[in-house]
């Protein structure tokens, strides 16, 4: 058995192995690259700690300290509430605020499962309160963080491009974004009308103060009915409330927001935070800065400044994701050094059929990455398509936006870090029914992800 054969059963094992147990994917493919490095490829302890990515490292360390941040002096917040006054009220307009705010936190370097953890407890919470759909107001969410998550500064954008250069291939960092936030937003259109969007339209939330109360609202599948209403939790005197009837009234009592909810207003702390992002996106775009390093920057005045903001910060960053995406990214270097990226990438090419070889590269990171991180996804299999693309048959920038997409848009599964973020952010008493509709619609896009994403970029042949 060759030493290519090898390292590429290895790295299988990593994704079985994470998938199946409660084994970090990081931590498993650190031990990989140790034993295969040693073992078959005959590389010391420092030639395999070379493939360690230290400058990834230090961006995603930066960016999620930069957000854990901004949650802690609620930047976060006054951005949600100030975008929910921004619409007046209109309830069909609150997911799409939720898609938004989502798509501009990894646009701007969250991690994309950070930016659903913060915004998914937060959208269930708007959920419960004005009868939304929380299968509707999760996948906006996640299909927000799919959509910003390609942008030059974003973590998927950095590694994807990185790449992209790192192989002295055609690339544009603008039509890999633009391509993304495009489908992603194009599919929350579909989901907003199969999962109840239409009821919303021309509902409105009552001013705070106003009276009224809420119920939880019905879980139903694509078609909108076909399920019972949640019952809503129960008060405080222990009263179970009584279930609201299938049949909706021709126009629905509007919905008041909680009276006693705290109005997060901008102060010194929140507005160099914004002022902040904006600054991380200006430098890294404009001037070619670090964004990892301008993170650390910013972030070290943010705890200057306020010091009780900073409190638990560090704690808060995406270590398992940090750990996720050094670990993959340490092992498919390894496997590069063993000459296995360049042989797989030949054998793919061998098909004989260029196109079916680059739909098959865009299913196998649809199904892998609905069962495991897209972050560690990315950087093992856009290194195994590079030698495909070398040979020019398929155009490299309408390849690399497939296998993104695909790559990415199956985060809804509850398999994936977003799906499940999400699935834990719903309240307890629908998690169950949360998690088999995103588990049938996160399996679902498995399929249709790679074949939309194979016949709109791929085969024209235009890039």
């Amino acid at each position: 058995m060759s030493d290519q054969v090898i390292s590429i059963i290895g790295l299988v094992l990593v994704f079985l192995i994470a998938t199946f147990t409660k084994v970090h994917m990081g931590v498993v493919a650190v031990v990989a690259a140790f034993v295969v490095g040693t073992a078959v490829a005959g590389e010391t302890a420092d030639e395999i700690f070379a493939g360690f990515p230290g400058d990834l490292f230090v961006v995603l360390v930066g960016v999620t300290l930069l957000f854990a941040i901004a949650k802690n002096n609620g930047t976060v917040d006054w951005l949600v509430q100030a975008s929910t006054r921004a619409v007046r009220g209109r309830i069909a307009l609150i997911p799409w605020v939720m898609f938004l705010i989502t798509g501009a936190l990894t646009a701007s370097g969250a991690v994309v499962p950070g930016a659903v953890g913060i915004m998914a407890p937060i959208g269930m919470g708007f959920a419960v309160r004005h009868r939304i759909n929380p299968i509707l107001m999760g996948l906006l969410i996640i299909n927000g963080a799919s959509a910003g998550g390609f942008s030059p500064i974003s973590i998927f954008g950095t590694i994807t491009n990185g790449v992209v250069q790192r192989e002295d291939l055609p690339g544009s960092e603008g039509m890999l974004f633009l391509s993304s936030f495009l489908f992603n937003l194009v599919l929350s259109v579909i989901v907003f009308f199969l999962f109840g969007g239409r009821k919303l339209l021309g509902r409105r939330a009552e001013t705070p103060g106003a009276g009224g109360s809420s119920s939880a609202p019905s879980v139903s599948g694509p078609s909108g009915g076909g399920s019972a209403p949640i019952p809503a939790p129960a008060p405080a005197g222990g009263q179970q409330v009584a279930a609201a009837p299938t049949a909706a009234p021709p126009k629905p009592a509007p919905v008041a927001q909680d009276p006693e909810e705290e109005v997060v207003r901008l102060d010194l702390a929140r507005t160099l935070t914004v002022l902040g992002v904006i600054s991380l996106a200006v430098g890294s775009l404009a001037f070619d800065l670090d964004v990892g390093l301008m993170a650390f920057v910013v972030s070290a005045v943010l705890c200057l400044v306020s010091p009780a903001s900073a409190k638990g910060a560090v704690e808060r960053c995406a270590w398992p994701t940090v750990l996720l995406v050094c670990g993959i990214v340490m092992y498919v270097s390894l496997m590069d050094k063993m000459g296995t990226i360049k042989w797989a990438g030949e054998s793919v090419s061998d098909l004989g059929t260029p196109l079916v070889s680059a739909l098959l590269i865009c299913l196998i990171g649809g199904v892998v990455s609905a069962f495991a991180s897209t972050t560690g996804i990315l950087g093992a299999l856009i290194p195994l398509a590079v030698p495909f693309l070398a040979g020019g048959e398929i155009g490299a920038i309408g390849m690399i936006s497939a296998l993104a997409i695909s790559s990415s848009v199956v985060d809804s599964s509850p398999f994936s870090t977003s799906g499940a973020l999400t699935v834990a952010g719903a309240p307890e008493e629908m998690r169950d029914t949360v998690f088999k509709r995103l588990m049938a619609w996160g399996l679902s896009m498995t399929l249709v992800a790679p074949l939309a994403t194979w016949v709109v970029f791929i085969v024209p042949g235009q890039l």
